[in-house]
């Protein structure tokens, strides 16, 4: 990486004073200083933190009227308990006490203000605290304020997924699962004939791979459902490890789009107090869940759910092409399994419009019903369907707007509380209101009336939700409601008072058109805290393009935006996040719009909105645009620069999936659609990157990391190849042995300045 020679500077302020009027509107972009610097670092995302006060965080229920949380204070973290009968909250332990015991026992320096755990186990009885810190198990007597670490009798195993009632910790052991009786400490294997490449519960999905079992439990705790994956004749991927003298090689099954033979799961049941298996009567699934992304849901392995008896288990298979979606239902003492249902919502179907969002499809076994969601209608709604026949009996909810997420379902009063977004005339779309319904569609209620997006935290016991909303420059206003939206206690909005005195600027939402000039698309815009609107300042738009999620990603209050913006804007720049089309929590043709060209990624509409804020805003050089992003942003970022180089002069892209072809089957396939070669034609071709090579005109940063095994180096080195024998000017910094999260390295970050200093500012085109 190069850095600005001082004598480089005063040459070009030289040049400047003797330039025409052409060069002068340039001497009102000083190049960033030291302080400048050093405030934008200031005002990266950990920096701020301890800077918001009164929010409301880590919720716990305790016991029936008593729960933890976690909150900022002027005295430093704290930890709070809060009394429902009294609708009180009081300090849970003395931290100094904690933080003195706590520092003599590790021989480290613990402060009170900030005590080195986030997240606790309160006992039911209130008096002791569990916390993990410095590597350590510790528990903590509220009564006689005594620490002691703590070794419980029985562990649970590392990667483990522990049952709902406590009594199991289900684990892999090489190619089989095991559980572990947390009771006895005995482990007890459930399956025994496991191989490589044909193992039980698997976490092998090509772009994520843990130790971790994939599987779902009853609630009862005495069943589960997993899969035998069968990964033979799977593609292998390869990966090298730096190291002194030779580099160590990591190898695993990683299926690309296109491929003739993928990974398939074979389901099957398992009582854990038996041991019997039970293979279920179905053809084998292919590895998908019915909306985005990955297997798992919190815990458990998603669209599977247990009848409270757990003789029946409902689960959802989901097609290659990701259009088709089958609910079916199995009887676990026989393995019998009947369809009950099954629909193709081209060009793909989902179950829930946010990224590992929980499948919002639920069976109700006592009444012999199940709750769907579609987006058929081109907007995504909940029916009603007969269980038996698959029939539907009614649409639950309708309108131009989205169902987000099913929170709670009463079988006895027959509703449903979920939240939504755009349903709420004159306000931000992409914010989310809590609602309830009966399930004949009737008596429709917004539950969350105040303006901004609603955060929800069900807890069914107590018949109260926590709801948290915010927007973009309003802090969090904490509340706690019952079931009919009545506030039960406010804990009031949270004090934001000492972030502004650093001078943080908040970021100024704005709403503009897409490419066809009619749909409106909503951005935020961040500037510099010293802004001066006499000044021209270059804009560089900070982008992932979906289409999971989009570059804004909450419309809540956040210190923590995607790439950053703050801190750079801080060195002289306006900073935009914009959600385009091909981005989610729209409607289907807004969120589908570039299916089949996945290089599109919404630059259009990221330009026309880049471009029109510049008409707004004299202050904004649209001659000078830049763009950054990593993963699917860094692939938005290179694609920017080769498809568009007349406008996007600038650009820093890493971890880019520069080519899907070399990307899981899993992305590709969904979003791009299904790979056909036939002779000379790819119906892949026209997103890979290095493809496009000869057109790069800008100046283009390229990073990435050598032991990603989500999106694998292997693409961003085609592009790299293909740059090359183009002749083309452009810069490129490997991570050694990061994989796919080395974005906020100190280092990553400092390229970014820098280099966006160095091409926008010193020596813009």
């Amino acid at each position: 990486m190069r850095y600005r020679n001082p004598i480089s500077v005063v040459a070009l302020i030289a040049g400047l004073l003797v330039a025409g009027c052409a060069q002068t509107q340039q001497m009102v972009n000083p190049l960033p200083t030291s302080s400048d610097y050093e405030r934008a670092r200031s005002f990266l995302p950990a920096s701020l933190s301890q800077l918001v006060h009164g929010e409301v965080q880590n919720w716990q229920w305790a016991n029936d009227v008593t729960a933890s949380y976690r909150t900022q204070t002027n005295e430093g973290k704290r930890f709070k308990l809060f009394n429902l009968d009294a609708r009180a909250s009081s300090v849970l332990f003395d931290h100094e006490i904690l933080a003195h015991q706590l520092s003599e026992q590790t021989q480290r320096s613990v402060s009170h203000e900030n005590l080195p755990f986030n997240a606790i186990r309160l006992s039911e009885d209130l008096r002791i605290i569990r916390f993990a810190a410095f590597g350590k198990q510790w528990s903590y007597d509220r009564n006689d304020n005594l620490l002691v670490e703590y070794t419980p009798d029985i562990v649970s195993p590392s990667f483990s997924v522990t049952s709902p009632d406590g009594r199991w910790a289900a684990f892999r052991k090489e190619h089989d699962l095991w559980v572990r009786d947390l009771q006895s400490g005995e482990d007890i294997p459930l399956t025994s004939d496991g191989e490589q490449y044909w193992a039980y519960a698997t976490d092998s999905q090509g772009w994520t791979f843990s130790e971790t079992p994939i599987l779902a439990w009853s609630d009862d705790g005495s069943t589960l459902t997993t899969y035998r994956l069968d990964e033979r004749g799977v593609g292998i991927m390869h990966i090298l490890r730096t190291a002194e003298e030779r580099p160590q090689l990591t190898s695993w099954p990683y299926a690309l789009p296109g491929d003739t033979i993928v990974p398939k799961h074979h389901r099957l049941v398992i009582n854990v107090e038996t041991r019997e298996k039970i293979w279920l009567d179905v053809e084998p699934d292919h590895q998908r869940t019915s909306n985005c992304c990955g297997l798992t849901r919190g815990s458990q392995w998603g669209d599977n759910q247990f009848s409270s008896d757990a003789s029946q288990l409902a689960f959802v298979s989901t097609s290659r092409d990701y259009a088709t979606v089958t609910l079916r239902i199995a009887d676990t003492r026989t393995g019998a399994v009947r369809q009950v249902y099954t629909e193709t919502d081209e060009p793909f179907f989902e179950s829930n419009l946010t990224s590992r969002g929980v499948p919002n499809w639920s069976v109700l076994f006592d009444s012999n019903e199940f709750i769907w969601f579609t987006r058929k209608s081109e907007w995504g709604h909940l029916y009603l369907h007969d269980l038996q026949t698959g029939e539907l009996k009614n649409q639950i909810t309708s309108g131009e707007w989205n169902v987000v997420d099913i929170h709670h379902i009463c079988s006895t009063t027959r509703r449903i509380w979920f939240t939504a977004v755009g349903k709420e005339e004159g306000r931000n779309v992409y914010q989310e209101y809590l609602y309830v319904v009966h399930m004949d569609g009737s008596g429709l209620q917004l539950l969350t009336p105040e303006e901004g997006h609603h955060e929800i935290a069900f807890s069914e016991s107590h018949g109260l939700f926590l709801n948290v909303w915010s927007d973009y420059v309003t802090p969090r206003t904490s509340v706690l409601r019952n079931l009919n939206g009545e506030i039960v206690h406010n804990f009031g909005q949270a004090d934001i008072s000492n972030l502004l005195a650093t001078g943080f600027p908040l970021p100024e939402p704005f709403v503009v058109k897409a490419r066809d000039g009619e749909t409106d698309i909503y951005g935020i815009m961040f500037k510099p805290s010293n802004f001066d609107p006499k000044r021209s300042y270059p804009i560089i738009n900070s982008i992932y393009p979906g289409p999971q999620v989009g570059s804004i990603n909450t419309p809540g209050f956040s210190l923590a935006r995607r790439g950053n913006p703050q801190s750079l804007a801080e060195l002289g720049f306006i900073v935009v996040l914009v959600d385009a089309k091909g981005t989610p929590l729209r409607s289907k043709s807004f969120h589908t719009a570039y299916f089949g060209d996945m290089a599109d990624n919404g630059l259009l509409d990221q330009a026309a909105a880049m471009k029109q804020l510049a008409e707004r805003y004299s202050w904004i050089d649209i001659n000078r645009a830049g763009m950054y992003g990593h993963s699917g942003g860094g692939f938005a970022t290179a694609a920017a620069l080769l498809t568009m180089p007349e406008f996007f002069k600038v650009g820093v892209a890493s971890a880019g999936n520069m080519d899907n072809r070399g990307y899981t089957f899993y992305w590709g396939e969904k979003y791009h659609g299904e790979r056909i070669v036939d002779g000379g034609h790819d119906t892949f071709a026209n997103q890979a990157l290095h493809l496009k090579a000869a057109n790069l005109q800008g100046r283009l940063l390229i990073t990435y990391g050598t032991m990603d095994t989500n999106v694998h180096p292997n693409t961003t080195l085609l592009l790299i190849n293909e740059l090359i024998r183009h002749d083309k000017d452009f810069d490129v910094m490997v991570f050694p042995n990061r994989g796919h999260g080395y974005f906020n390295e100190p280092y990553h970050l400092r390229l970014i300045w820098e280099y966006f200093v160095r091409h926008l500012l010193e020596n813009p085109f």
